[in-house]
């Protein structure tokens, strides 16, 4: 595999399963020393031995805990090189079920914790004019998710909150990118409320919504986020990659 990262520093959030460690193993695999963050600590450090990286614990919804984990990062292995924003979550359910609690959970996971990981590595880029940041939407965010209209809201923002800061950051030669995945065989698709009978027809609908008829595996995801958080996406910035089967086409 080209060491298309070869001497950069990458932190991945959420990267103790699913797409974030798919991510992690990629981005190793491609010469790139790995910070593996993810609040499940115990699965960080499995994923960092794996690849010869390095865990942190972070809550990317508390915005004091993310500031000092960075700066702790910045500290022990210096400036970061590259930016996964992949921690996130959803939940099953119907929206006149929910309520303004699983509201606000969901946009602090998905959309906050973005921008506050965001926003704790781009001074440091700006500075040293030079970086790559790839937020980890979903195609939610584009066509809306029966069950998931909190998270789907919360992904849209995230689609918009990279435009904006790709805007922002291109004078200083900083690009910011997102995928945007469908229906991908993680542990939330295998969750136990999707099978629920509202589960179970929400999931064969996603899969339904591809035209490729299937569902899509984290290491398709994190092939599309290398190649965006690498020189060979130099002249990309400010775009949504459906990751999704084209569910989105």
């Amino acid at each position: 595999m080209d060491l298309r990262l070869d001497g950069r520093l990458a932190l991945v959030t959420g990267a103790a399963s699913g797409i974030g460690a798919a991510t992690a193993r990629r981005l190793a695999a491609e010469g790139a020393l790995v910070v593996v963050a993810d609040r499940d600590r115990a699965g960080a450090a499995d994923v960092a031995d794996e690849i010869g990286g390095h865990p942190v614990g972070l809550d990317v919804t508390d915005p004091l805990v993310v500031r000092t984990a960075f700066a702790e990062v910045a500290g022990l292995l210096g400036p970061i090189d590259v930016l996964v924003n992949n921690a996130g979550g959803g939940q099953l359910a119907l929206f006149i079920d929910t309520d303004e609690d699983d509201w606000d959970r969901l946009v602090a996971l998905n959309l906050r914790g973005t921008m506050s990981c965001t926003r704790a590595v781009l001074r440091s880029m700006y500075e040293r004019r030079r970086g790559a940041i790839v937020n980890v939407a979903s195609e939610s965010g584009n066509v809306g998710a029966p069950g998931g209209a909190a998270y789907s809201a919360a992904k849209a923002g995230v689609i918009g909150f990279t435009k904006a800061v790709a805007r922002e950051s291109a004078r200083y030669g900083v690009r910011v990118n997102a995928v945007a995945p469908g229906p991908i065989e993680t542990p939330l698709l295998h969750a136990p409320e999707f099978s629920t009978p509202l589960g179970v027809k929400v999931k064969e609908q996603l899969v339904a919504a591809t035209v490729l008829g299937r569902a899509g595996t984290p290491e398709e995801v994190a092939a599309a986020i290398a190649y965006l958080a690498s020189g060979d996406a130099s002249y990309v910035t400010g775009q949504t990659l459906a990751v999704s089967g084209g569910v989105s086409m």
